[in-house]
């Protein structure tokens, strides 16, 4: 359940009307709802209250320094898979010991500036990886704690672009070559080896794939016992999916009580990356109208495009369109696009909407998640603000950028200048 809801025909923000924050900070600009986020977390934590677990936020669905500390607040860790995540986790308060860094190109310097904080271990995917992490260890005089992430194979049954778990996968090493390349890391001197981590895919809205890839995971964490190799944690990594149309996910706790079943057995401590489940209900893209076109195809444009919210044109994504104010009377056929110059600049295709006017203000559900955080500045179109509402306040949370914000960093060479 999230907090937008409409009360005398107005879309509210928990108790803030959205066209009043309009009216403040112009369009378009994301805005999150404080309550949904805590009611989101605080309901999948408490779903495993049973087991031995760290939630760890997965700061790529929305890296919002707020969003952060709500979260951290509430007592979670933090999965990053940057620098510049790890970065802002710390500035949000984060405790480096609850952050777990996943991710398959890590850098030298953001290995170093993860060992320099003394994360609580890396999620280590490719053979290399493990001998340059032990690399820069031994150069800093210290052991980098490490889990390896495994690739069980399985199909998450989810859009291909967010498919991690199966053998033809960029992530993680295979599970059947696991067991060798974990005796290996025993005996590099600057390695600390803490457990085992997986993560199969994104959006997914069934619960067999996750109970599985456990299946394997259990049977490699046996194995490795048996070889002298303690697994003290298991990251099962995230990927619960929301409702954007017609899918029916799992709430938490069915997800949890079949994990839970089959993890009773295992002394570990288990950690969760849960980031689009918790966020992505919890925020809306606000939008204006601009123009209308009407003919044998009908286009709605709004001020926000491609740039500000990729998934719909990247995967073909359902947002569902909510107009702001509801209107009553005709309804059309039409596409939403935006200003962008491109053909896939689009929030929504073939929509039966309602027959919306300039200056209208529409609402794009379920933006939580991958929405500002995959935001650019193409066309360069400065990037749009955050607002985050709590109980009958707003607060701008990311001012919007400047035109000036768009040549920061930017420097014309002498030799072009007249």
């Amino acid at each position: 359940m999230h907090f937008f809801q409409h009360k005398d025909g107005v879309l509210y923000c928990e108790e803030v009307p959205v066209e009043a924050i309009a009216r403040e900070v112009e369009t378009p600009f994301y805005l999150y709802s404080y309550r949904t986020l805590v009611r989101h977390f605080q309901a999948f934590d408490a779903a495993f209250s049973d087991l031995p677990h760290l939630v760890c936020y997965s700061a790529k669905a929305n890296s919002s320094m707020a969003v952060l500390r709500t979260f951290i607040n509430l007592g979670s860790g933090v999965d990053v898979v940057s620098g510049g995540e790890l970065f802002r986790a710390l500035r949000a308060g984060a405790d480096p010991d609850r952050i777990v860094y996943s991710g398959v190109g890590k850098r030298e310097d953001e290995i170093g500036y993860a060992l320099q904080e003394g994360i609580l271990m890396f999620n280590v995917e490719s053979y290399q990886e493990i001998h340059h992490i032990n690399g820069i260890a031994s150069t800093m005089g210290t052991t980098a704690p490490i889990s390896l992430r495994v690739n069980p194979d399985i199909d998450p049954q989810t859009h291909p672009y967010i498919a991690t778990g199966m053998k033809e996968a960029k992530f993680g090493i295979a599970i059947d070559r696991a067991l060798e390349w974990y005796r290996e890391a025993k005996e590099l001197p600057h390695l600390a080896i803490k457990g085992v981590s997986c993560h199969i895919g994104s959006q997914l809205t069934e619960i067999g794939p996750f109970v599985e890839a456990l299946k394997r995971v259990k049977e490699l964490v046996t194995r490795l016992g048996n070889q002298g190799i303690a697994v003290e944690y298991v990251d099962l990594g995230g990927g619960l999916g929301i409702t954007y149309h017609q899918e029916e996910p799992p709430h938490p706790q069915e997800y949890a009580h079949a994990i839970i079943a089959e993890a009773r057995d295992l002394p570990c401590t288990f950690i969760f990356e849960p980031g689009r489940v918790i966020v992505g209900n919890a925020g809306i893209l606000v939008t204006r109208v601009l123009y209308t076109k009407e003919g044998e195809k009908n286009f709605v444009v709004v001020d926000a495009g491609m740039n500000d919210l990729v998934r719909p044109t990247l995967y073909g994504s359902y947002q569902e369109i909510v107009s702001v104010k509801v209107k009553k009377g005709d309804e059309m056929v039409a596409d939403m696009v935006g200003p962008i110059c491109e053909s896939g600049d689009f929030l929504a295709r073939d929509r039966l909407m309602p027959r919306f006017e300039p200056g209208d203000l529409v609402a794009v559900m379920s933006a939580g998640a991958y929405g500002f955080v995959m935001s650019s500045n193409y066309n360069s179109r400065p990037r749009v603000p955050e607002v985050l509402v709590k109980d009958d306040a707003f607060h701008l949370i990311r001012e919007r950028e400047q035109y000036a914000d768009l040549i920061r960093g930017e420097h014309i060479p002498a030799f072009l200048e007249k």
